[in-house]
């Protein structure tokens, strides 16, 4: 099991924000557990070393908590919690999810009347949980928009209207790209609402959305780009299928070609 850092607070991020909160790990998903109790030490670990957000959900509530984790024991599968101000974990059973590198961490521990530490409100000592589920991030295959074809997106954030072509997309999420000065205010974490997919004829999806990673690149013909990643948030499970058929399709026409 890794030792934390002698100096944590040398590369630790200040509390968790409202934006840095994470999703749990939808039942559909195709997940992996991890039950090897060096392994799950190891991410937890990492996890406090990096000081990166810790989101909570007390069973059947959708309202998260935030927290990152304090510590983990080098020798005993005990770590600490510590929830941001004025938070607290309420009896019974609380599903924890966090992004561990380029994975989704999820895992449950339950107890009727969760102590804090002596004279430390916020801060929880817990024990390892006996498994993790892992979720890689990548969870499903992206297929670029076809060319000749232009895909788009269309929202309106803070009042300003975006109108932005696809790139790629998946039953997961979509790959927007744009100029940097048409980006404005599109920034990690974001939620987007009533995001408007036109997909091709008679293919219109409408849902919400949340900005995952921004990463700026060179066009040879177009010069400075962004490429915005997002991922669905509360998808069903038809549009989910809408989507898979639609990917299928395009997979079947390029094959022919």
């Amino acid at each position: 099991m890794l030792l934390n850092d002698p100096n944590p607070a040398s590369i630790r991020k200040g509390p968790p924000r409202p934006q840095d909160a994470t999703d749990p790990i939808p039942a559909t998903a195709k997940s992996h557990d991890m039950a090897d109790v060096d392994d799950i030490g190891d991410a937890l670990t990492l996890l406090a070393y990096s000081g990166d957000a810790i989101s909570m959900y007390a069973a059947g509530s959708r309202t998260v908590i935030l927290g990152r984790i304090l510590s983990v024991d080098p020798e005993l599968p005990h770590f600490v919690i510590e929830l941001n101000a004025g938070e607290k974990l309420p009896p019974g059973k609380v599903t924890f999810v966090a992004w561990l590198r380029n994975a989704k961490l999820q895992f449950e521990l339950t107890d009727k009347n969760w102590r804090s530490a002596p004279a430390l409100p916020h801060q929880v000592p817990l024990t390892f949980p006996e498994t993790c589920e892992v979720l890689n991030r990548r969870e499903s295959t992206r297929q670029e928009t076809p060319v000749g074809v232009t895909f788009m997106a269309s929202f309106v954030m803070n009042g300003n209207p975006y109108e932005l072509p696809l790139h790629d997309f998946s039953v997961g999420g979509i790959g927007l790209r744009c100029a940097k000065n048409e980006a404005k205010g599109l920034f990690k974490g974001r939620k987007l609402q009533d995001v408007r997919l036109d997909l091709g004829p008679e293919t219109i999806i409408v849902t919400e959305m949340e900005i995952r990673l921004t990463r700026p690149y060179r066009s040879f013909l177009l010069g400075e780009q962004l490429h915005i990643g997002c991922k669905f948030i509360n998808l069903d499970p038809e549009m989910q299928s809408r989507i898979a058929s639609l990917l299928e399709n395009m997979n079947n026409a390029q094959r022919k070609r």
